[in-house]
């Protein structure tokens, strides 16, 4: 990839859009009523995208030339601005910056490792980010995906029970009254309510197993007529006529079906080409709305061990498996998120313990992200239809990408690519329709 076109590259020249970054911090400016508080806004963000070793405060305020940092400590705890207004702001942004008719909002989690115990929501528990436990908080995210790139719309602290149950605890880490603790997928419905209610519009919503779960999540999503393609533990359940049948079950049955139809697909491009595997999709029960249908998407390793990851389905009637495989396979984006605004833009480097400081600085961050999409955006649009000779490598991916892609492979990547199946013995078409392989 062209290095002007890598977060970092854009970080570098930074300075060369002294007047986009400008802007962006007029318009963030409109919800901090302070005018002390608004330079302190523009320099710290200008501090993320500058050549600092480590994003706290320390060393952002001696970027700044300042001898301490108590102007930035007093900016994340104590100033009186609206972060959830900038954070819809920033929303905005980036949804305008990537929309596409094939976007994908996906939710997943991050974890913030942590010595001490004051740190509002710490606690010894799992962190994808570690593989294992920790002493961490854990961030629940809303990220969106395109053909553009991929950029983060929200943020929600996970409170864990026993601070919950705390309240004088909560009290010294500045955690409101009012907040008590939520499932992690109660605040993942909240954003989703949020930006759907904003205006943001995605084919997909995806996300793991622990939010594919939850049956209230589904249903609202349902109800509100978004298409999903959610992961789903072994563990869940489906009503497959009369019969409700676990999800394990369904696996160990197909796994013995010689008859069994799979379609070899991408998943989407990768480090390596194309993410393939085999594809299935399994009848179940339609829903109460019509033009729509459910299904249980199957997605089946190609290694000797075949391992099998399932999915529950809403989507519009004829839509094809090939989309469905290309969603699946979307939520890796929000980890490229999570890659690039941690080591490029100090999402975890923060020293803050407070409710409102960590809101505060994860929510800086994020508009700076969103001002380096915005530009990778530009750039991409200005230069790549004319470095590519007018063809777009991903138009099989994202049908309507007009050529705006991030990410830009070397020819035989674009070959392989743009297969649209395998003609693989025992392996069906790739265009075949979601009910012509559930039927």
């Amino acid at each position: 990839m062209n290095h002007f076109l890598t977060l970092e590259g854009l970080r570098e020249q930074a300075g060369a859009w002294e007047a986009e970054l400008g802007s962006w911090v007029g318009q963030l400016g409109g919800h901090v009523k302070r005018a002390e508080a608004r330079e302190r806004v523009g320099a710290y963000l200008r501090g993320l995208l500058g050549e600092v070793e480590r994003r706290n405060s320390w060393q952002l305020s001696e970027y700044q030339g300042e001898a301490h940092p108590y102007g930035f400590q007093h900016l994340l705890n104590r100033a009186r601005w609206d972060e959830q207004g900038v954070r819809d702001a920033v929303r905005q942004r980036v949804y305008e910056a990537l929309k596409d008719a094939a976007g994908v909002l996906v939710v997943d989690e991050t974890g913030f490792i942590k010595k001490g115990i004051h740190s509002a929501g710490v606690k010894r528990q799992y962190s994808g980010t570690a593989g294992r436990i920790e002493n961490a908080q854990i961030g629940v995210f809303l990220g969106y995906a395109s053909c553009w790139g991929q950029g983060l719309l929200d943020r929600a602290l996970f409170v864990p029970r026993e601070w919950s149950e705390d309240r004088a605890r909560c009290r010294r880490a500045g955690i409101p009254d009012e907040v008590v603790h939520q499932p992690k997928t109660e605040l993942a419905r909240q954003m989703l309510v949020r930006a759907l209610d904003s205006g943001v519009s995605a084919r997909w919503v995806t996300a793991d197993a622990l939010y594919g779960d939850d049956f209230r999540l589904r249903w609202m999503l349902e109800e509100r007529g978004q298409g999903y393609v959610l992961a789903v533990s072994r563990k869940a359940y489906v009503w497959q006529g009369c019969k409700q049948r676990k999800v394990g079950k369904l696996l160990e049955a197909l796994r013995g079906d010689a008859q069994a139809r799979w379609s070899r697909l991408s998943a989407g491009a990768g480090s390596q080409g194309p993410r393939e595997y085999d594809w299935t999709c399994l009848a179940v029960n339609p829903p109460p709305f019509e033009g729509w249908q459910r299904a249980v998407l199957v997605r089946r390793s190609l290694d000797a061990e075949q391992e099998m990851q399932a999915f529950f389905i809403f989507a519009s009637n004829g839509t094809e498996l090939a989309d469905l495989a290309l969603a699946a396979g979307a939520r890796w984006n929000i980890e490229r998120c999570f890659q690039e605004s941690k080591s490029q833009l100090g999402l975890d480097q923060y020293e803050v313990r407070t409710w409102t400081g960590w809101h505060r600085h994860i929510t800086l961050v994020m508009a700076a992200y969103a001002l380096l999409v915005t530009l990778r955006r530009h750039q991409l649009k200005k230069n790549l239809l004319l470095s590519l000779g007018g063809q777009c490598p991903w138009s099989s991916l994202w049908p309507s990408c007009d050529g705006g892609c991030v990410s830009l492979p070397s020819p035989g990547d674009a070959e392989g690519l743009n297969r649209r199946y395998s003609g693989a013995a025992g392996v069906g078409y790739t265009n075949a329709s979601l009910s012509s392989t559930t039927g």
